[in-house]
């Protein structure tokens, strides 16, 4: 599809967004905060009273420093910047429990929102690097879809993390590959990566993208010997630069511990495979699913005597480990991070590892063969929905992997809106759990609620629609996703119900899992389901993915 009457852009600014969102994050300063409140303070003590030698060595607390290197000197920049007041407040001390008051709460809350200043101007730098009036148009949607993000303002501004910058710097990354400026998306990714290593799933992607469209040279001229074109395979001169660039980061990173010896250490941090599969309240993925039909299995078990013996035939299944009580509360109950399972078979890390790695290499190969910069969000998309769905310890806040670049792409085709509304009703509502204080409920519920609504119309207002397709085509699948996305309501509202009534009913209180598996199920059916209806359309409608002329 071309472009029509092409304009020259009009401005577009965040500025105006950037404040209205400042009074609402100013008026959630005191609000509920989750333990990675005291995570983030106790990293702040450590490089404050520790030299660098001994940062990934320190464990008096429980919240030991799990992150690469460049965080913690974040962490030590922000030191900077810390007045007396909060000094003298205790937020600096290395304590087994931090112990702080509001003006310890204000700094942190506050660095949280300045440091989002990165994702802003990130976003504003793509929007204003659109060259026609319609793509800029389209920019702004998703610029301004993204610096709403309910994901955002759920995982950062109440329950407490530094996200927004960091998908600032993927921001910048995606916005460098766009504008064919290989080196700078080489580095804008290495800082990233350096920042936090759960981005390590979209590096895949990256890699191949650089390799194929910076350094590969597939062309064969025939007037030049065999020899000839192996040695031009390879553009060795990008290759050095964009290897100096990573290795350069890398080095600044991780040099001062190499010279410490202090990397086995570090590495334990950043890779505990001894947790488990799930996390204590699964993230909504396959292995939810998994968990949630082995505890089906149980109770068929138990009150379908028919069903006993295939079960021990086929599945193997110990009837004695139904008389473990402590087993059989951690896979009940969703209590303790890792959960066994009594009659499925036990997943291990391997397993995870090669599923991941197998539907990662399968979406790296059409961006191998064609490396556009399509393609290119397409496969970081599908890497991102590969190590959300079958990694191993996967968090429910790693969703927004996902909804981050697929938004660069939904305004690009019309048949991409079904996936994408379904992927980010679901994964948004399935951080919910996330905040459980009444005050918060209403902010997460309305303000998702509303977010979904506007960017509902307004992507359909400015999506590109096909000549093709512009009387057929999605018709049914849309209808469903739709119907899919309107059942959140009840299950916002069921569980919300067992919060209010819970104290008064002593039944509601042993079932305390009950609305979180309502929440990963439900939501874990839809992420599955956008992930299908992605993979169909990038593996199978070529249209897509042409670039546009």
């Amino acid at each position: 599809m071309t472009e029509k009457n092409p304009q020259r852009t009009k401005p577009y600014l965040l500025l105006n967004i950037w404040g209205v969102l400042l009074a609402l994050k100013a008026l959630l300063l005191i609000g509920y905060h989750s333990t990675d409140f005291d995570v983030h303070r106790n990293w702040l003590a450590i490089t404050h009273n520790l030299p660098v030698a001994q940062w990934y060595l320190e464990k008096t607390s429980q919240w030991t420093l799990d992150y690469p290197p460049l965080f913690a000197y974040y962490e030590c920049f922000l030191l900077y910047l810390v007045p007396k007041l909060v000094r003298d407040d205790g937020a600096l001390a290395i304590v087994e429990k931090g112990l702080y008051s509001l003006p310890t709460v204000f700094f942190q809350r506050l660095s949280v929102v300045l440091s989002e200043v990165v994702l802003f101007l990130a976003l504003q730098w793509y929007v204003s690097s659109a060259k026609l009036n319609q793509a800029a148009t389209r920019a702004f949607v998703v610029a301004l879809s993204l610096v709403l993000s309910p994901g955002l303002l759920i995982i950062d501004h109440i329950h407490f993390q530094y996200n927004g910058v960091l998908y600032g710097f993927l921001v910048l990354m995606i916005n460098c590959a766009r504008l064919e400026k290989f080196l700078w998306c080489g580095f804008w990714f290495s800082v990233l990566l350096c920042f936090k290593h759960i981005y390590l799933y979209l590096a895949p992607a990256v890699f191949v993208y650089l390799l194929r469209a910076y350094c590969l040279n597939l062309s064969y001229d025939r007037k030049k010997s065999f020899a000839h074109n192996v040695v031009r395979l390879v553009r060795w001169r990008n290759l050095f630069k964009l290897g100096s660039v990573v290795i350069a980061v890398f080095t600044v990173a991780f040099g001062p511990f190499v010279y410490y010896h202090v990397i086995p250490e570090m590495l334990e941090r950043l890779f505990p495979f001894s947790r488990g599969l799930t996390h204590a309240y699964w993230a909504p993925n396959v292995w939810a699913l998994y968990s949630f039909l082995d505890r089906v299995l149980i109770q068929i078990y138990k009150r379908v005597p028919l069903s006993r013996i295939p079960l021990q035939r086929i599945l193997q299944f110990d009837p004695a480990l139904l008389n473990n009580k402590k087993l059989l509360l951690s896979t009940t109950r969703g209590i303790v991070g890792d959960i066994e399972f009594l009659v499925l078979p036990t997943i291990t890390p391997q397993l995870t590892f090669l599923l991941t790695l197998f539907y990662q290499v399968m979406a790296l190969i059409p961006l191998f063969l064609q490396p556009t910069f399509e393609r290119f969000i397409g496969a970081l998309t599908l890497c991102g929905y590969a190590s959300f769905l079958f990694g191993w310890h996967v968090h429910e806040k790693a969703v927004l992997i996902i909804i981050f670049p697929i938004s660069f792409l939904v305004t690009r085709d019309k048949r991409l809106l079904s996936s994408f509304n379904l992927l980010a009703a679901c994964g948004y509502v399935s951080l919910f759990p996330l905040i459980f204080t009444c005050e918060e409920w209403l902010i997460k519920v309305v303000f998702t609620l509303l977010w979904f609504i506007i960017f509902y119309f307004h992507f359909r207002k400015v999506v590109r629609v096909p000549s093709h397709l512009a009387q057929q085509s999605g018709y049914m699948v849309e209808r469903v996703s739709n119907l899919y996305v309107l059942g959140l309501l009840p299950v916002v509202l069921f569980t919300s119900m067992i919060d209010l009534f819970q104290h008064k009913f002593e039944i509601l209180r042993q079932l305390e899992f009950l609305k979180l598996m309502i929440y990963s199920v439900y939501c874990g059916f839809g992420v599955i389901s956008s992930w299908n209806t992605f993979n169909w359309l990038y593996f199978v409608d070529e249209t897509i993915w042409d670039p546009l002329s």
